[in-house]
């Protein structure tokens, strides 16, 4: 009972030599797990530093003759350095430990202290840790974070030979070394004084003021920033078979290639795998991949990674021959973008993808669906497919169908899209867009009722502040920590800039204090 006082008289003092300034109170959930009730009372000393203290007791078991024992008090003082401003992102610490313990029977998790499992140990001890956490504030008055660390110390104890008998087996001392993780969730007090009641005499007359109309309140309008992407972000939207590098896969036989309509393709004559420039459009299709190419070659915030080619052949013929046939085709395309830009083999990905039997199939179920005169006859083929492993067989049994029939329509009016290059993509990388990163995750502290990420985003804006993009958001975050000019001065020259969200923003600031100034003057 005297040390559950001692704790409380620690939280009571906490609190009282803490409340006119800024406090927090913590609960840590990972502790609870042990059914340990368990208080952390933090305090901010500026903005960068922060103590506090830490209170746990478990009184239970209180029998003495319990098998499993766990009954310790702890208190451990901290002091915290925050990286951005107090409970606002990451922060380190150092903090003391003092326990007094009563444990035996247990089983702790990862292997930890095997030996109070068989027997019991009572003591005290201190130790010295350090420790790295992340505070995500959850609003004005709430947080959830999270740390981790270790400590070493030093322990007295004397052991007995279970956890429920008193043999005295040897009084015992040490050094240690432990880890120490917690999960809190934090309850901010403000710490604001209370607002001051004038009390009017009644001997004095009073005199009503009508009171001012209340402004309308301040709707901040803010969009995210869109990162940066260079010339091929650009160029992405108006040529579609550029693709960030992020979207890259390699190819298997399992996918469809034409079912991809932003890919590029480059067809080939009839067992031909030389690349022909006035056949079937080739020339625009090449001029493009080419020009598109070069231009993100030369920009300095974009990069070409990786082109990707599959080369195809039609069905039709020996299986090996395609094979040798579509490999050849792929390597022809890629030699001839080599011919014409400098990028090194490293940067191609040129596979030959054989005979091109699942875009045969794809597109058999595509013309059976629309051309209901051929439907039954093309549906027998996709049986055959289906059906017959060997592809050399396959062939065969395609060409017998209906006499013949089948394979000629196949021949006449599908095949001829299979003798191609197939898949072509260009994928890019881009330069990090930092000052966007750093804008957004700023906007996303103003939208906060938390004064302390109010300023926090101020510094992170001011770190990009020759950032046109930054403008708008720059001024809210001087709106929302009273510096009005500055504000008014980022809108202004966002506005100019053409930036809709700080017209909108500046429009009703200027609204606002035109209505104040004009209540002002009436009032004189």
């Amino acid at each position: 009972m005297l040390r559950l006082k001692i704790f409380f008289l620690f939280i009571f003092l906490s609190l009282v030599q803490a409340s006119a300034q800024q406090v927090t109170i913590s609960n840590n959930l990972l502790y609870d797990a042990t059914l340990t009730p368990n208080l952390r009372i933090g305090l901010r000393l500026a903005p960068h530093w922060s103590v506090g203290l830490t209170g746990g007791y478990r009184p239970w078991p209180t029998n003495d003759v319990a098998t499993r024992k766990y009954r310790h008090l702890l208190v451990s003082p901290s002091l915290r350095y925050w990286t951005d401003s107090v409970n606002v992102h990451h922060f380190f610490g150092v903090n003391l430990i003092y326990s007094h313990y009563n444990v035996g029977g247990i089983t702790f998790p990862f292997g930890l202290y095997k030996s109070v499992r068989d027997e019991r140990r009572e003591g005290d001890l201190g130790a010295l840790g350090i420790f790295y956490g992340y505070s995500w504030p959850l609003g004005r008055h709430w947080n959830l974070e999270a740390l981790i660390g270790a400590a070493v110390g030093y322990t007295k104890y004397n052991r007995y030979e279970c956890g429920h008998c008193g043999t005295l087996l040897s009084k015992d001392r040490k050094w240690f070394a432990m880890p120490q993780a917690a999960l809190n969730i934090v309850f901010n007090i403000p710490g604001r004084p209370a607002k001051r009641v004038e009390v009017v005499p009644e001997e004095e007359p009073v005199i009503l003021i009508p009171a001012a109309p209340v402004p309308e309140p301040f709707k901040a309008a803010a969009h995210a920033v869109a990162p940066e992407t260079g010339v091929a972000g650009k160029l992405q939207a108006s040529n579609p078979m550029l693709r960030h590098i992020s979207e890259y896969r390699p190819y298997d036989r399992t996918q469809i290639l034409r079912r991809d309509k932003d890919a590029l393709y480059v067809h080939f004559s009839v067992g031909k795998s030389d690349v022909q420039e006035d056949f079937r459009g080739n020339r625009a299709v090449l001029d493009r991949i080419i020009n598109v190419t070069r231009q993100v070659m030369k920009d300095d915030k974009s990069s070409i990674k990786k082109i990707q080619i599959v080369g195809l052949s039609s069905v039709d013929g020996a299986v090996a021959a395609n094979e040798r046939l579509a490999n050849n085709r792929a390597k022809a395309l890629q030699d001839y973008i080599q011919g014409k830009l400098d990028i090194p083999d490293s940067l191609f990905d040129t596979t030959g993808g054989g005979e091109a039997w699942t875009e045969l199939r794809d597109q058999l179920e595509e013309v059976a669906d629309k051309d209901s005169q051929h439907a039954d006859m093309l549906r027998k083929a996709i049986e055959v497919i289906d059906s017959e492993t060997d592809l050399n067989l396959r062939e065969r049994k395609l060409r017998k169908l209906n006499g013949g029939q089948t394979w000629n329509y196949i021949r006449e009016n599908i095949l001829s899209d299979q003798r191609n290059a197939g898949f072509i993509r260009v994928y890019y990388d881009c330069v990090p867009d930092v000052a966007a990163a750093t804008i957004n995750e700023a906007s996303e502290l103003l939208t906060t009722d938390c004064s302390d990420c109010h300023h926090e985003a101020l510094r992170l804006l001011l770190t990009v502040r020759n950032d046109e993009r930054a403008q708008n958001a720059l001024g809210l975050a001087y709106w929302l920590c009273g510096q009005k000019e500055e504000s008014l001065d980022c809108f202004r020259r966002a506005a100019a800039n053409g930036n809709a969200d700080a017209a909108e923003n500046l429009k009703q600031l200027e609204k606002q204090i035109n209505n104040s100034n004009n209540q002002q003057s009436k009032q004189r």
